[in-house]
């Protein structure tokens, strides 16, 4: 950030009441704050009219916003925009903004590159890079042009969002408190591949809707395709959920990519239905978006129908997600900000 400064973005109310609290002002001055963030979205601290001058060049001196607009978008021809949002550590992360009638989604990131390392995702292939500030990840939301339409966010952007839990529960907090966006919880969705203690941790502190990555209900085959099935089992996962309850507000979703002749067998279908029996969830069957030097084909539509179908037919609420944005890399298993990073450098070394 510019000269060192803290983003105000972020902070909660608490947080922004001591921010007054140590540079002298009053406690309320924390509440204006919050509402200047939060409510108008100012994009400079000048722009905090009823806080006096004084005081605003107090905090100017030591805080910034935060906000940074995206420096790069592309449209798809279905209407799905994807942004590119620098940090404040001087990366990048890619934002998706899927408008869809009356509905209008934003598929959020929590990291620069991703640990997990799932074969079918090419963010895994980034590679790790870092975690996002909770400012990272508002801006993202803050400083989209569509803001102002989103009626729902998913965490299923870059990044696995339990492995940067305290600043994703930082950020819904902010969603959804009084003093901050004051949405619903319901209108939020937070994935997973499944992280031992993180996991139960976002269940006991969060209403927010939960959605798990399965892929494959058979423990070796999910281990082979997700590296992090070995440090917490699919089989402990749905364990975990069993504890949870999804019957009212609160929605449990299962990601299931179909991969043709691996995961999309009626053994693989049967076996889904003996581990979620009497599970309150739902599942989502997503189409494979092929990336280089992969060897797995996606699943053609009238066999994910069928499996669909047999789901449904067994007590398993299922439907087929709607791919968008695969012309822009923006489908899902697509971002990666590699070749933006790589591009940058060339750029800088050639002036």
């Amino acid at each position: 950030m510019t000269d060192n400064k803290k983003p105000l973005m972020g902070l909660s109310l608490y947080e922004l009441k001591e921010v007054a609290k140590q540079l002298g002002m009053p406690a309320f001055t924390g509440g204006q704050m919050a509402k200047w963030l939060y409510t108008q979205h100012v994009s400079q601290i000048d722009d905090m009219t009823n806080i006096s001058k004084a005081n605003r060049e107090q905090l100017a001196a030591e805080y910034t916003i935060g906000y940074m607009e995206p420096i790069d978008c592309q449209k798809s021809k279905d209407g799905t925009i994807k942004y590119l949002f620098p940090t404040a550590s001087g990366k990048h992360v890619e934002t998706v903004y899927i408008p869809d009638h009356d509905r209008a989604t934003l598929c959020v990131s929590s990291q620069v590159g991703c640990k997990m390392n799932c074969l079918f995702c090419q963010t895994g292939k980034q590679g790790y890079e870092e975690s996002l500030t909770a400012a990272d990840i508002l801006n993202q939301i803050y400083a989209l042009p569509e803001r102002d339409k989103l009626t729902n966010i998913v965490f299923m952007g870059q990044g696995e969002p339990m492995d940067n839990l305290d600043n994703v529960l930082k950020v819904t907090q902010i969603l959804t408190a009084d003093y901050g966006y004051a949405w619903s919880p319901k209108r939020i969705t937070v994935s997973s591949v499944g992280l031992r203690k993180k996991l139960q941790r976002f269940l006991d502190e969060s209403e927010c809707h939960v959605a798990i990555s399965m892929h494959s209900p058979i423990p070796e085959q999910r281990a082979m395709l997700m590296p992090a099935e070995r440090g917490m089992s699919i089989e402990e996962v749905v364990e975990l959920l069993r504890n949870y309850d999804f019957s009212h507000q609160r929605r449990l979703s299962f990601e299931y990519i179909m991969f043709k002749g691996l995961n999309d067998t009626t053994t693989h279908a049967r076996e889904i239905v003996k581990l979620v029996k009497g599970l309150d969830c739902r599942f989502n069957l997503i189409r494979f978006h092929p990336i280089p030097n992969v060897d797995l084909q996606g699943t053609d539509d009238k066999h994910i129908e069928s499996f669909r179908d047999y789901l449904t037919n067994h007590g398993v609420f299922t439907t087929i997600r709607a791919s968008r944005g695969q012309d822009i890399f923006a489908a899902c298993g697509l971002l990666s900000t590699a070749k933006k990073i790589e591009e940058e450098r060339h750029k800088h070394e050639s002036e």
